[in-house]
């Protein structure tokens, strides 16, 4: 007996399509008017390349590779984009100010509810403008996105929003100290190195797992998947602001805090949606921290991932700049009443079976 026959019916049967097809009229209604608002403020739309010499450099992306062939035979490695972001930054350097992008994107090792081997990101960016104003941006097509599904509320995973409602704003130190007990701040010195036994110290204290090779970064993922990710969106809108600069390796740091960064993500229901960015423009410091997030790659999963000689080039000649990617498919998973990110993708990748 095939998987198929024992699974529910695959996305192009008829009976599959019926059933998906209202979340698919929803998510075109709201990408038309999430293009028309941008066209409203004299965004350009940019269509950026999905082959590139460098996927992107954080370590706990993966890619997909493959190869272009010469005519003399000879291969040279390409990947598909984990985001536009390198390409998007390319473009303000060549002089764009207001850019926003539709983009396809691959990351590998993801499949679930709210994951798919390639989905769409939606990322936009401003030349010369304060990140928070794509808070404000971000609270705008939650609400465009809402109206536009026809729904007064989002609901998933037993949370609801009201998204019309402005969002809490909480900084992850703050997040820390509310929903962990745990002073974050006191891990991190003024140039931003971390301090791992002192934080698990403090972990070990409130009750959380410790391993003897946890890095303090595992340490800092672990408390935000186990304690602030669960108390995140619900209610509304949840914006979480100022990561270490540790954990921020494209974001430009805090003017008053040098320890942390000018980085937040706005999380619905207790789902991810967007992750923004006071822009980086320094390459060398740039070059640094990508060698140390592929140095981090390399000792946990055994690979690395080249980097964008170009795109640190360019980085030299981009003006400051705030940016963001959004999760366009998870967005209108949630304006929609989709449960499944397949259920909001027109033509969902096979699933695979490894045995």
């Amino acid at each position: 007996m095939s998987d198929r026959s024992r699974s529910a019916p695959a996305w192009w049967t008829p009976s599959a399509h019926t059933d998906r097809r209202p979340f698919l009229i929803g998510r075109n209604r709201i990408q038309a008017a999430f293009r028309a608002r941008f066209a409203g403020e004299d965004f350009v739309e940019v269509d950026t390349a999905t082959l590139q010499v460098s996927p992107g450099n954080e370590a706990h992306l993966h890619a997909f590779q493959t190869e272009a062939i010469g005519h003399d035979g000879s291969a040279v490695p390409l990947y598909l984009h984990t985001s536009p972001e390198f390409a998007c930054k390319k473009l303000l350097a060549a002089g764009e100010t207001k850019i926003a992008c539709f983009a396809h994107v691959y990351r590998n090792r993801e499949r679930g509810a709210l994951h798919h081997p390639e989905f769409t990101m939606l990322e936009w960016y401003r030349v010369g403008e304060s990140y928070e104003q794509l808070m404000q941006d971000c609270a705008d097509l939650i609400a465009l996105a809402a109206r536009t599904a026809g729904t007064q509320q989002f609901a998933y995973g037993g949370k609801t929003v009201d998204p019309f409602a402005d969002p809490e704003r909480i900084s992850v130190a703050d997040a820390f100290t509310r929903h962990a007990g745990i002073d974050l701040l006191a891990t991190i010195g003024a140039d931003g190195s971390t301090d791992r036994n002192m934080l698990a110290k403090q972990l070990q204290a409130v009750g959380i797992r410790v391993a003897d090779d946890d890095t303090w970064a595992d340490l800092f993922s672990r408390v935000i998947v186990e304690k602030i990710e669960p108390n995140l969106g619900n209610g509304r809108v949840t914006i979480l602001d100022r990561y270490p600069v540790a954990e921020a390796a494209l974001a430009r740091p805090c003017a008053d805090d040098p320890r942390v960064a000018e980085r937040f993500e706005v999380y619905a229901c207790g789902v991810e949606l967007a992750n923004a960015f006071g822009e980086l423009t320094d390459p060398t410091e740039q070059r640094r921290r990508f060698e140390a997030e592929m140095d981090e790659k390399q000792r946990v999963y055994g690979e690395t991932y080249p980097l964008d000689e170009d795109f640190l080039e360019a980085l030299a000649a981009m003006p400051e700049a705030s940016g963001i990617a959004l999760g366009f498919d998870r967005l209108v998973m949630l304006a929609t009443g989709a449960l499944r990110i397949d259920q909001v993708i027109w033509a969902p990748v096979a699933e695979t079976h490894l045995g």
